[in-house]
């Protein structure tokens, strides 16, 4: 794995404030935290340390600007957005470059990537807002039956540190395009670039459309699932809190969106031995994003005629990339998050190493001295074993841990992607198309790729079944389904004449 020399300096430190109601606000209790750069484990900023007393303010400003809000033309809604994304395309650069500093994603293959999202989010959206409406039933002459599609009401939406920005543009835009004002809990390891994208929207939106909170889960996150006025929950994280707020918002029946965790399985048929698999593979385990996706392909299922041939060769192309500092050009794969992810990517690798059946392919625990101790680098790792039933193959590592397990019937192979309580993504490799559906179709998820290995596209509805979460986003159908309701209006136009 090569090491790249140092980078520029990262942005200089912050200090922000929340966004409650139009206003830049501290924490009522005067708290804040620090956030630190990852792959340098440096301060860059200090954000408050938010709790209920502030989501108390936040919601009950959301839920004064709703009324108002609610009113505005869906159309002038969503010009407002369109703007939101052309001012978001300025700041590209330094949103990216804070992304970078304050997640350890490295800026050339994912910061980057990520802000572009972010701006194009904003304008898919925007360009959405006319497509709130709702249809006619034909019920007879002297009936007009339709319906219609309204904002639910205040949203409280919460996302984690591993894509901040994007995540928050994929909870913003389409509550606030569908009519909805929102208060947003950013992660406490990653809330500047969030707060970068508050600030914009505030530029252009009334006060209290857009209200952002920065905190921990226990003292700010789980005040906003449980509040009141909170009329709907989005989240985005792990399947353990995801659990917790939808528990919260059953007290109250509200409704929830849940992207949630996930152990995707990757399966290669013996016709796929070839190099743009071999890319594919690394792409879809999101290795240069540290594997810190829930959509990593971190199982990966390789026929048997293949497997070591196939392994060796992905052993080069994984060893091809650049571990090192986020901001550097040269850097494919930046940073973990934090010391206790890291901590815990670590416990699971050395698990792996003590294991009897596995055999380290490639990786292992990181360097003790050198370069890479400077941040949170783990170093990617792939384990060869027999079993889909141990620890590793199992739960969600949500670092660069990859077990290949080997298969020789379809039918097995298609079993032990299925044999898990997650259900995300899934991967498939196959010249054979038509094999390549049927499997496709065969495997437990809610979004598969066959014969690639990259991201969500706006446009097509995303999201999980079993513990991988409920609901979709990034869609016209998310946007309808996640934050309106549909009202249904029964006219008599066939009423008496008058009594004279």
């Amino acid at each position: 794995m090569s090491i790249p020399q140092a980078a520029e300096a990262a942005p200089h430190h912050r200090s922000k404030r929340m966004l409650i109601g139009g206003a830049w606000c501290p924490a009522q209790s005067g708290r804040t935290l620090v956030v630190e750069n990852p792959g340098r484990r440096e301060p860059i900023g200090d954000v408050p340390r938010g709790d209920k007393a502030d989501v108390d303010r936040a919601v009950e400003a959301a839920a004064a600007a709703f009324p108002s809000w609610s009113r505005v033309a869906a159309r002038d809604r969503g010009r407002l957005l369109l703007a939101i994304g052309e001012a978001l395309e300025a700041r590209q650069e330094e949103l990216a470059r804070l992304i970078a500093s304050e997640t350890g994603n490295a800026l050339r293959t994912q910061a980057r990537g990520e802000a572009r999202m972010v701006a194009d989010a904003f304008r898919y959206f925007g360009g959405l807002a006319g497509e709130l409406k709702g249809v006619t039933i034909p019920l007879g002459e002297g009936q007009l039956s339709y319906s219609r599609r309204e904002p639910i009401g205040v949203v409280g939406a919460i996302v984690p540190w591993n894509a901040p920005a994007q995540l928050a543009a994929l909870k913003i835009a389409p509550a606030v395009c569908a009519g909805n004002t929102i208060v947003l809990k950013a992660a406490e390891d990653a809330p500047l670039a969030v707060l970068m994208i508050a600030e914009i929207c505030q530029d252009h939106l009334p006060p209290g459309v857009v209200n952002v909170l920065t905190g921990y889960g226990r003292e700010c996150g789980e005040p906003l699932a449980a509040h009141p006025l909170v009329r709907k929950v989005s989240f985005t994280g792990s399947t353990a809190v995801g659990k917790s707020i939808m528990r919260a918002a059953a007290e109250r029946v509200a409704p929830v969106s849940l992207e949630l965790g996930g152990k995707s399985p990757s399966i290669v048929y013996p016709d796929a031995d070839e190099d743009w698999v071999l890319d594919g593979i690394v792409a879809s385990m999101r290795f240069t994003r540290q594997s810190q996706s829930c959509t990593a392909g971190s199982r990966l299922f390789l026929h048997a005629d293949i497997f070591d041939s196939f392994l060796d060769r992905l052993v080069a192309r994984v060893s091809a990339l650049t571990i090192g500092d986020p901001l550097d050009e040269a850097t494919d794969i930046g940073s973990v998050i934090n010391e206790r992810q890291f901590s815990k990517i670590c416990g699971y690798v050395s698990e792996g190493l003590s294991r009897a059946e596995t055999r380290l392919v490639t990786g292992g625990l990181p360097p003790k001295e050198g370069p890479l101790t400077r941040g949170y680098f783990a170093v990617p790792t792939i384990f060869a074993d027999t079993s889909n039933a141990w620890r590793l193959a199992r739960e969600e590592i949500f670092g660069p841990v990859l077990v290949a397990i080997p298969w020789t019937d379809e039918a097995e192979a298609i079993a032990m992607a299925n044999d898990s309580h997650y259900g995300l993504a899934a991967y498939i490799w196959s010249r054979d198309i038509g094999r390549a559906l049927r499997a496709a179709h065969a495997v437990e998820a809610g979004w598969v790729q066959v014969n690639q290995g990259g991201g969500q596209a706006l446009g097509q509805s995303y999201g999980g079944i079993k513990e991988s979460g409920i609901g979709r986003e990034m869609s016209l159908e998310g946007m309808l389904d996640s934050f309106t309701e549909t009202k249904s209006v029964n006219v008599n136009l066939a009423l008496p004449p008058p009594a004279r």
